[in-house]
């Protein structure tokens, strides 16, 4: 069914890379919803007012704010896809975001007042009806939801899209909560007992749940979130699987919504190749990197000494006292100015958040166990958060081993 619904209203639905075909797959599951979520409503609302149960009333007021949250979600994909312009020209691919977010909080509105209401349900309790019109409501509900949180699933997987990806979790999340006021039906018909409120009540408290979980989930991108790390790996592949990279960090991730990312990082090559050869090398990672992973990507060419015995000596001599002091800590951007009694060691050093407050006693102990009565060597360190480092050179170590 999925299949066939992208072939009849999304041209080129498997170019998933292009922002107008993302915009058809948002725009399908959002009429998809409105329509769904409106005709269950209706009949959830002509079940609620026949029986006089509030706990069908709540999960009908919830396909209404199902049915609004699609609404949102189309106009969200609708302007995420306009083009950059002078004012946003990183693009409007976040409004998928604020999109989700406004869902999220119509969510919260409604399972307030549905808290409101059930409560008063449980203190002042009613018999409720039940016929088989009822019954067959929900059921059909239940298995509309079951093939609405499928289809969503599928193709927020497809397009990479957090917002369908939490539609698909709240059809997921009707089907349970319309489950619990069929329960709630068949065991006050069959035993008597007024747990329509209570049942009511928990509808609406899964409901709350389920809205908390979704503000958060779109809210993470917007303050900037950790990056995924499967991308974080593909684009460190990228650049160590070419033969000239030596290494590469301070990789950064910069997330401007769905299908618009952007990154930078460093690679270091040898020093000897030709500077126009190694602006062509590091051109082409980053058209590649565009071609095949969508992310635009700068890259900034750190030269780095690879023929010089005593650099690489105490490159070596620096390693090994850091991996004795704590594994954790790594270097970068090594070179060195020397002369014939001294010598300036300069580097990057990542150091974990711990050591933010100790890089002056850090230094200290890395300059005295450096020195060899030859020659008086005197570190220069940049110190660098691991947040971003720990990010590339892990995923850089995977690759290779």
């Amino acid at each position: 069914m999925t299949d066939l619904l992208l072939r009849l209203f999304v041209k080129h639905a498997s170019d998933t890379s292009d922002p107008a075909v993302r915009a058809g797959y948002g725009r399908l599951a959002g009429v998809t919803g409105i329509v769904c979520n409106l005709l269950l409503f209706a009949l959830k609302l002509l079940a609620g007012t026949i029986s006089g149960s509030v706990s069908i009333t709540a999960d009908a007021v919830n396909n209404l704010s199902d049915a609004s949250g699609s609404i949102v979600t189309l106009v969200g994909f609708k302007l995420a896809s306009r083009p950059a312009d002078d004012e946003h020209p990183y693009g409007h691919a976040r409004m998928e975001y604020l999109s989700g977010l406004a869902v999220a909080v119509l969510i919260l509105v409604i399972g307030v007042e549905l808290v409101k209401s059930s409560v008063g349900k449980i203190l002042h309790p009613e018999a409720v009806e039940f016929s088989a019109l009822i019954v067959v409501i929900l059921v059909c509900s239940i298995l509309v939801k079951l093939w609405m949180a499928v289809f969503n699933r599928k193709l927020g997987r497809r397009i990479g899209s957090a917002a369908l990806t939490a539609a698909a979790a709240d059809s997921r999340n009707d089907v349970i909560s319309t489950g619990a006021v069929l329960l709630a039906c068949i065991v006050g018909q069959l035993t008597g007992l007024k747990i329509d409120g209570y049942v009511g009540l928990l509808v609406a408290l899964f409901i709350l749940w389920s809205g908390v979980g979704i503000a958060k989930d779109t809210i993470d991108p917007l303050i900037g979130a950790k990056p995924d790390e499967s991308l974080v790996h593909a684009i460190a592949y990228l650049m160590t699987s070419h033969p000239n990279i030596l290494g590469i960090h301070d990789l950064m991730v910069h997330d401007y919504g769905p299908g618009r990312r952007f990154a930078s990082v460093h690679a270091e090559l040898d020093h000897r190749i030709d500077p126009l050869v190694a602006h062509e090398i590091l051109d082409e990672i980053e058209r590649q990197a565009k071609r095949d992973l969508h992310v635009d990507l700068v890259i900034h060419y750190d030269p780095i000494v690879t023929d010089d015995p005593e650099v690489t000596a105490v490159h070596t001599r620096v390693t090994q006292i850091l991996r004795g002091i704590d594994p954790r800590l790594s270097i970068h951007d090594f070179r060195m100015v020397s002369g014939p009694h001294h010598a300036n060691v300069i580097f990057d050093m990542v150091i974990p958040a711990e050591y933010e407050d100790k890089t002056a006693q850090l230094r200290r102990e890395v300059e005295a166990q450096l020195q060899d009565g030859k020659k008086v060597y005197h570190l220069v360190i940049t110190f660098d958060t691991a947040a971003f480092n720990e990010l590339s050179t892990e995923a850089g170590e995977q690759q290779s081993r």
